[in-house]
């Protein structure tokens, strides 16, 4: 699979910048220190904005032969064009690229408002660090990733950034996301925690207030320091939860199960009956929870914290994906994300009533 990142002819470069780390598939802007969203725009080659442009089709009555060449190429031209109501192509104005098709309610969002959401979340200036951005196709998505300046402290030691990441599209196939992601330093693992309290995602569709509403969807996330408050204390309540290994590998059995006739079985006492892939993935979540360094700090060995982290550091540091998107969009979006919702989910049920029978039923 290829890497998708946008190729700009005109500027000869890849639309993808990075601070400090190896781009993607090496290609891209690495820089060295933070930039401004200005400077991010343009290091990501994302200062380029998009138009929508009425549809039109040929008349085929009155269409012509206008030239047959001696490679029997036929062109035609047409006296007349007709529109097409209600739908409008999508335009790149830069290099006249067309990224895709929408209807007459559709609003343009462009690049620009993307970075002053973030921005407005905490007042711009020094507030906010932007550490990655790009464009994929020809321009039709894009995506940017944000630190937030404080961290989450759970325990002495051990820290979590706080991560933004906002996608949005071009082509009329999707709305506007934007998620709160925290990612642990020790091991780099994203957390894709979901709150009691306030959703750690918002979408926002194209329509005519998608602009005023990006604006404002900080508030409705509770970003700034609702939503990380209530995590490190969260977190660091599971951190003094104590739970021992069997209780570990059967919270990672329920959260890994792939359907209901799994957990059934699992239920009975059947789990010899379950596929071997699944068992397998399994004893890799409970190896990893019992012998990777970042499991073995005071927060994680033998706490909740230290089951729920073995389950979501699977997914980003021992399951194996195609390639770097795969992994990307099964983390933010798909399995991955599925199952640390899941695993977070069945904590907050052991923390409420220390028990496990529930978890199977």
């Amino acid at each position: 699979m290829a890497h998708q990142i946008n190729y700009n002819e005109q500027t000869k470069g890849h639309s993808f910048f990075s601070v400090r780390e190896k781009a993607w598939h090496t290609l891209g802007t690495v820089v060295e220190s933070y930039p401004t969203s200005s400077e991010a725009i343009a290091f990501a080659g994302l200062n380029y904005t998009v138009e929508k442009r009425p549809l039109f089709t040929l008349d085929n009555a009155n269409m012509r032969l206008q030239n047959v060449t001696d490679d029997d190429d036929v062109i035609f031209t047409a006296s007349s064009d007709i529109t097409v109501p209600n739908y409008y192509a999508t335009v790149r104005t830069d290099n006249e690229d067309v990224l895709g098709v929408v209807g007459k309610d559709y609003c343009v969002v462009q690049n620009r408002d993307a970075f002053s959401f973030f921005d407005s979340i905490v007042g711009g200036g020094d507030g906010i660090f932007y550490e990655t951005a790009g464009a994929l196709g020809k321009g039709e998505r894009i995506f940017i990733t944000a630190k937030l300046p404080s961290y989450i402290k759970v325990g002495k030691d051990d820290l979590i950034e706080q991560y933004l990441f906002l996608t949005t599209s071009h082509d009329g196939m999707g709305s506007i996301t934007a998620a709160f992601t925290p990612v642990r330093i020790v091991c780099n693992n994203t957390l894709n925690a979901a709150m009691r309290t306030a959703k750690n995602v918002v979408r926002i569709r194209h329509s005519s207030g998608a602009g005023e509403r990006l604006k404002t969807a900080h508030t409705l996330m509770g970003i700034s320091s609702h939503l990380g408050a209530e995590l490190e204390q969260l977190l660091n309540h599971w951190s003094k939860v104590r739970i021992n290994d069997a209780e570990v590998k059967k919270l990672i059995q329920v959260a890994m199960a792939p359907n209901k006739e799994v957990l059934r079985k699992l239920n009975l006492g059947a789990l010899d009956e379950a596929s071997t892939v699944y068992k397998n993935i399994v004893d890799d979540v409970f190896s990893y929870s019992m012998s990777n360094p970042s499991q073995l700090l005071k927060t994680t060995q033998g706490t909740l914290f230290g089951a729920y982290n073995a389950i979501t550091g699977y997914f980003q540091n021992v399951r194996k994906f195609r390639n770097d998107e795969a992994k990307f969009k099964s983390i933010t979006e798909g399995t991955a994300k599925a199952k640390a919702q899941g695993a977070f989910d069945l904590c907050m049920s052991f923390m409420k009533t220390g028990d496990l029978h529930l978890f199977s039923n």
